[in-house]
């Protein structure tokens, strides 16, 4: 079992090694996941823990493919992981945000019959993931993630999220929208983020549209076209996924019918902890989502990626 104290984790296979890369002081409130597009987890903490006269780069946490964790700073002390940032009206995460390396070389290149990392490596078919990137850019490849990483990943934001009350789990995707797409498509963050949030919740986050009429699009933006009639004061929602500005619902009690809202117009209600829920069925799907048997075609990418090509591309 993972513990924190004194802003030091513990418990087995988890090491420290400092890094002279940091900042001020650290009032968590998110926790920031990334992957290292590097080698291996030994090559990540050497470049991490390394000054540099420009793009000193560091970490909270480096998270290895064994589930091996090496801790790089105290978690209420500065890193510089997220960069040129925004989230929840804020610039620039750094000050707010614990940041998790993991050990993944990303997003992969084709040579030949053959998915290459930029830094030369190959990578078989058992580790590979054919899928769009929830932001868009057509079916790659990306290099997949290990079962036990995986769920080295989701102990350490259960614990981080009981210690420090954090408020959201987020993708380096997320706060650096068209800048970086880590952790990926590989990484089942969704999943991750509700069971790690929920605390034993056995529903997923629920709001009620809060205005007279809100439109329901089918992504985030005011750009894309409305999917269903507008939605009436006090119907009930199902939080699907979280964005700066705008949410992916589930309407309740109308089947399939899912879409993007702005948060301007929505509130948060109370979580019931009894009944059916969209949480049991993205618990079910986590071990799925980590085994990754062979490399996946076009085709079964779109079936198992975002929900954009299920159904709903919101507002």
């Amino acid at each position: 079992m993972l513990k924190i104290d004194n802003h030091r984790l513990s418990g087995p296979g988890v090491s420290h090694q400092p890094t002279p890369n940091t900042g001020g002081v650290l009032k968590p409130r998110f926790v920031v996941l990334h992957y290292t597009a590097g080698r291996d987890t030994d090559s990540s903490v050497r470049s991490l823990c390394m000054r540099k006269p420009q793009g000193n780069a560091s970490a909270h946490i480096v998270l290895g493919r064994d589930g091996r964790i090496v801790q790089l700073a105290p978690f209420n002390v500065v890193t510089w992981h997220a960069g040129v940032s925004n989230w929840a009206g804020l610039n620039g995460l750094n000050p707010y945000a614990i940041g998790i390396e993991m050990d993944n070389a990303g997003l992969l290149h084709r040579e030949g019959d053959r998915c290459v990392a930029w830094f030369g490596k190959p990578y078989p078919d058992a580790e590979v993931l054919l899928a769009e990137h929830k932001h868009g850019g057509g079916v790659r490849p990306w290099h997949t993630y290990s079962e036990v990483q995986i769920g080295r990943a989701l102990e350490l934001c259960e614990a981080l999220a009981a210690h420090y009350g954090i408020e959201d789990i987020l993708g380096h995707e997320d706060i650096a929208r068209g800048r970086k797409v880590d952790p990926g498509p590989a990484f089942p963050l969704n999943a991750v983020r509700s069971r790690a949030l929920g605390r034993g919740a056995d529903v997923l986050p629920r709001l009620v549209v809060a205005a007279a009429s809100l439109n329901i699009r089918g992504g985030p933006g005011a750009e894309h076209p409305k999917v269903a009639p507008a939605l009436k004061r006090g119907t009930e929602l199902i939080l699907l996924e979280a964005q700066d500005r705008w949410s992916r619902v589930a309407v309740v009690g109308v089947t399939d019918l899912e879409g993007w809202v702005s948060n301007d117009f929505v509130e948060r209600q109370a979580v019931p902890r009894s009944g059916p829920s969209a949480l049991h069925r993205s618990q079910r799907q986590v071990p799925a989502m980590r085994a990754r048997p062979r490399a996946r075609t076009a085709a079964n990418a779109a079936r198992k990626a975002p929900a954009k090509a299920r159904t709903i591309r919101q507002r």
